[in-house]
Parts: C-alpha cells; sequence; structure tokens
C-alpha cells in the first residue's frame, strides 16, 4: 500500500462570502478571473453534482468572477480533454478532483506550462504540482467510520463479530486515508481477538453495482457469518444494504459509509444503516473559491496547514476540515447545516422517523 499524507497541520481556512457571476458573465475587475473546475463522476456520489457543484457556483457568483464547471463522468480521456479546452478557452485558474493519480498529473504539468494556477479539489493528486489542497481530514474520516462501527456492533452486543471491509477504489488517495483511519481501530481488535477480520476488497472506481456483486460474493463465501461491514463511503455501504435485504439481514448487519447523501440518512432513520460521515461540503467549495479566486488576481493566500506527497516529498499547502459522525440521533444536525432539507428528506415512510429523531 503506497506511503499515505503525513498531515503536519490541519485547520479550516476561514472562508469567506467569496463567489461568480455566471459561465458568460464577467462583470468583475478589469481583469476578470476565468476559473476551471473539473468535477469527477457523478455516479460514485451524487455530492459532485448536487452539493460541490452548487456551492462553488454560488461562491464564484458571489465574487463576480468568470468560470466554467464541468463533470468528466469517470472518463480519464474526457477529463483532459476538458482540461485542454479550458487552458485553450483562456483559464487562468484550474481546479480539479482527479479520477487517478496519473491523468490529474499530467493535467496539472499541463497547465503549470501553460502558466495556469491549479488546485486539488477533495483529492490529491500524487506526484502532482496543484499549489494548494483543499480536502477533509480524511484519516479522520476513515477513524470516524471504525469507530462507529465499534459502536454500532457494541450496541447490538455481538461477541467475536466477524467483519468485511468494502474499500474504496485502488487508485484514490483519499480511499488509502479512509482505510488508515478504519484500520487504525479494527485491526487491533482483530489482533487481540475482539473482532473477526472477515473479506475485505477494494472496489474499482468506487462503482456501487460492482460493490454489490462484491459483497454479494463475500456473503456466499462467509455462509451469511459477516457481523458488520465497513463501507468506505455510503454508495458502496447502500449496495450493501441491499445485498442485506435480499437476504433477510438488514438492520442485523451495521454498515457504515460517510457523504450523509440522502439515502444513507434514511438508511439510518429506519436502522439498515449505523452511521455516516458528514463532510459540510460547503465549508470545502468555499475555502477551495476562496483562494481560487485570490489566484486569479495574482494573489496568494496564506493557509493553515500543510501535507506531504508521499511519492514526491513535496509539502502542499493545504486546507483540512473537520468531519463529523452521523447517526440516528444526528441526523438532525445534517438538515440543519442545510445540506438537506427535511422536505428532501422525510418523504414517505421516512417521515415518521424523521419525527423521532428530531428533524425539522
Amino acid at each position: 500500500m503506497r506511503r499515505v499524507l503525513t498531515t503536519l497541520a490541519a485547520a479550516g481556512l476561514a472562508a469567506g462570502t467569496l463567489v461568480a457571476c455566471g459561465d458568460d458573465s464577467g462583470t468583475g475587475d478589469a481583469r476578470p478571473a476565468k476559473i476551471g473546475v473539473i468535477l469527477p463522476d457523478s455516479a460514485s456520489s451524487n455530492r459532485w453534482e448536487t452539493a460541490d457543484r452548487k456551492y462553488l457556483e454560488a461562491a464564484f457568483k458571489a465574487a463576480g468572477v468568470e468560470y466554467d464547471i464541468q463533470n468528466a463522468q469517470g472518463d480519464k480521456n474526457a477529463f483532459q480533454t476538458i482540461a485542454d479546452q479550458m487552458i485553450t478557452n483562456g483559464t487562468t485558474v484550474l481546479m480539479i478532483t482527479n479520477l487517478d493519480s496519473g491523468t490529474g498529473k499530467a493535467v496539472l504539468d499541463k497547465a503549470k506550462s501553460q502558466g495556469v494556477a491549479t488546485i486539488d479539489y477533495d483529492r490529491l493528486t500524487l506526484g502532482g504540482s496543484a499549489e494548494y489542497y483543499v480536502s477533509f481530514d480524511n484519516v479522520q474520516v476513515g477513524k470516524l467510520q471504525g469507530e462507529g462501527l465499534q459502536k454500532c456492533l457494541t450496541d447490538l452486543k455481538v461477541t467475536k463479530p466477524v467483519v468485511a471491509e468494502l474499500h474504496g477504489s485502488p487508485t484514490d488517495n483519499n480511499a488509502t486515508l479512509f482505510q488508515q483511519g478504519y484500520e487504525s481501530v479494527l485491526n487491533p481488535l482483530y489482533e487481540n481477538g475482539t473482532y473477526i477480520k472477515g473479506p475485505q476488497e477494494p472496489v474499482p472506481q468506487w462503482n456501487n453495482t460492482t460493490a454489490g456483486t462484491i459483497f454479494e460474493q463475500m456473503l456466499t463465501q462467509t455462509n451469511n457469518k459477516i457481523d458488520g461491514v465497513l463501507a468506505a463511503n455510503d454508495g458502496l455501504g447502500n449496495a450493501v444494504v441491499t445485498v442485506l435485504k435480499r437476504n433477510g439481514l438488514n438492520g442485523k448487519v451495521p454498515v457504515t459509509g460517510q457523504d450523509a447523501d440522502v439515502q444513507a440518512l434514511q438508511n439510518i432513520l429506519v436502522g439498515d444503516q449505523c452511521m455516516t460521515v458528514y463532510k459540510a461540503v460547503k465549508q470545502e467549495a468555499d475555502a477551495a473559491a476562496e483562494l481560487a479566486i485570490a489566484l486569479s488576481k495574482g494573489e496568494r493566500k496564506d493557509v493553515p496547514g500543510k501535507v506531504t506527497d508521499p511519492e514526491t516529498g513535496r509539502e502542499v499547502p493545504s486546507v483540512l476540515l473537520t468531519p463529523k459522525a452521523i447517526f440516528f440521533d444526528s441526523v438532525k444536525d445534517v438538515v440543519a447545516d442545510g445540506y438537506w432539507t427535511a422536505a428532501q428528506l422525510c418523504t414517505g415512510v421516512y417521515a415518521v422517523k424523521c419525527t423521532e429523531a428530531g428533524v425539522s
């Protein structure tokens, strides 16, 4: 496994209400900013389109800068083509969430050679050249997942539980960091015999359909003897829940996740998922937008932390925000923060559970 990032310092950047006018309006300075953003996909997690795009657009509009946000939809060739077009069309700052470090590095290096400033958004590009990295403390995300699964298994009074692990995509450095975090909690429990280490496998490209197939095979392999599942995000978690439902095991086998998407929160409300991790994407988007806007004006902002690229040893100025574990009694906190509305979450059969959980 790759050596993971060493966090030298981590704290939030005080994000202002910086945002921009529409893609074609550039009504700001005499030198209007031109900011390009490439998001990775919309299949692995709905956050990229429902949250990140929305918050970045809002930030750029408020600041009156010209921007272009596109989604590569999981296609590496499309990712590179979009980057080339953005650079050709005069982008002065490029923000990317890479599909893998190889593709990301090629894009960042080309941008740098053309004098385009760059930011790694959410995922660090290993071996890359981004001037800033904005994300969450991803080792802490994983640690919260491990601690969450431990809490749920303890609450169920399961002795010597067999725990399966569905890791994220092996090409995503964040998946490596999540795994470091949750295995820092689980490995000691495996070693002392408190838990039994069950099957584990990475899920290429965070593909939810693949995750369901993998977990079905895990259940067959163990004769349905899996007592808890560390699923690295909510998409994988819901794929596990779907398989558990088919086998009459939902609600009996704790499942983790992260991203606090609507389906995951609904799964938590009805007891099919034990927890998720909430990452306040607005904070992340605002922090990244603030840096991008400054770079577009030829300014550099100081940030509170830095991480070391494990491939090059380069220290990357970084903003690492704080994640939060979400259980049944804290689902309301995600709604209170404005990430989802009660109307979006509390539909149909979930309405009663929302009332029980204090969601309003």
